[in-house]
């Protein structure tokens, strides 16, 4: 049964069998290059998209019962570590994107929140969310993404515990101090319409991120059939010991969600790159885009930012050299 869910269910492989036979029909050859890519475009933008569509409408429907308001009250009754946890699991039900999280992240500053619990969350919101868990699972099996998003989640923890013990408040700007929080009356909403908030959170992020989506898995099909494996062994494999920052410093200038960069990772992979390596690249992109760092800037003075980067990249690329270590082993 667990091999039937995920072969068939997250990994939809019937899909694939399904996309090769109509590209069959049509007379093209699924052992060229062409007939590759198109297929692994296809099976992959239909799968992501599908899955993409489940996920988001099962998160945004829990979304509907723990609106910014009442996050924010759950979090304030916590201190210490055990609100860093907190922080970093809310961060695993919110968007997908580290753009999307940074206007919650102001907004619990602005509440008063403690800055480590505010930056565990900013960490994990990105990196770890659920659809995180369940697209890794559907491509690199249970192992490799349970430990992906526990690894993710020790570092936002021990991000925002850090940052908290070195006292950085003054490092936010002043304007988010000076913001009122809008106390709101906590809503009352019938199922019908928290299932209606849930359709249009489907559709919402699915025009966003779909242009990444397609990005995504084109750069994938590009790297699964037309460059020579040779390129991605000596790049990314396992003889070259700067792999994984390589990596994580490729992923930074680009922006996409965990969506855009999983046909990626997947195609790597495939070429023979390791899987810590990899997934440096995944985090890095996802956490540390350059677009969601210049947003990041308008909120945070540059000491502050510099600590957040360096956490985030060191602890991605611990994360990796741990991957690497252990592929043999989840794989």
């Amino acid at each position: 049964m667990g091999a039937f869910i995920l072969d068939q269910v997250l990994g939809m492989k019937w899909l694939n069998d399904l996309v090769g036979r109509g590209l069959a029909s049509l007379g093209l050859d699924l052992a060229s290059r062409l007939g590759g890519s198109l297929q692994f475009f296809l099976y992959d933008v239909v799968k992501i998209s599908l899955l993409l569509c489940g996920l988001i409408f099962m998160i945004s429907y829990i979304q509907s019962y723990f609106p910014p308001e009442k996050t924010q009250k759950i979090l304030s009754n916590f201190r210490g570590l055990g609100a860093n946890i907190l922080g970093a699991l809310l961060g695993t039900v919110t968007p997908f994107c580290s753009c999307s999280s940074i206007p919650l992240f102001i907004g619990f500053t602005s509440g008063g929140l403690p800055l480590g619990v505010t930056f565990s969350f900013l960490i994990s919101s990105p990196m770890v969310d659920l659809g995180s868990l369940v697209l890794l699972m559907s491509i690199f099996g249970p192992k490799v993404a349970l430990a992906y998003v526990f690894l993710g989640l020790v570092i936002a923890v021990a991000g925002g515990s850090l940052i908290q013990g070195l006292h950085l408040e003054e490092e936010v700007e002043d304007f988010i101090h000076q913001a009122r929080p809008v106390d709101l009356e906590e809503p009352s909403l019938s199922q019908g319409e928290r299932a209606l908030y849930a359709k249009d959170q489907v559709v919402e992020t699915l025009r966003k991120v779909f242009p990444y989506i397609l990005v995504g898995v084109g750069l994938g099909a590009l790297i699964h059939n037309w460059i020579p494996q040779k390129w991605v062994v000596g790049l990314l494999g396992h003889r070259n010991p700067l792999g994984v920052p390589l990596a994580t410093l490729i992923g930074i200038p680009m922006y996409a969600d965990i969506f855009g960069t999983i046909p990626i990772a997947e195609a790597l992979l495939f070429k023979g790159a390791q899987l810590g390596t990899v997934l440096a690249f995944m985090m890095g992109v996802t956490t540390l885009s350059l677009p969601s760092m210049i947003m990041l800037k308008k909120a945070i003075k540059p000491k502050l930012l510099g600590v957040f980067i360096a956490i985030c990249a060191l602890g991605i690329m611990g994360v990796g050299y741990l991957f690497n270590l252990m592929e043999g082993f989840i794989i």
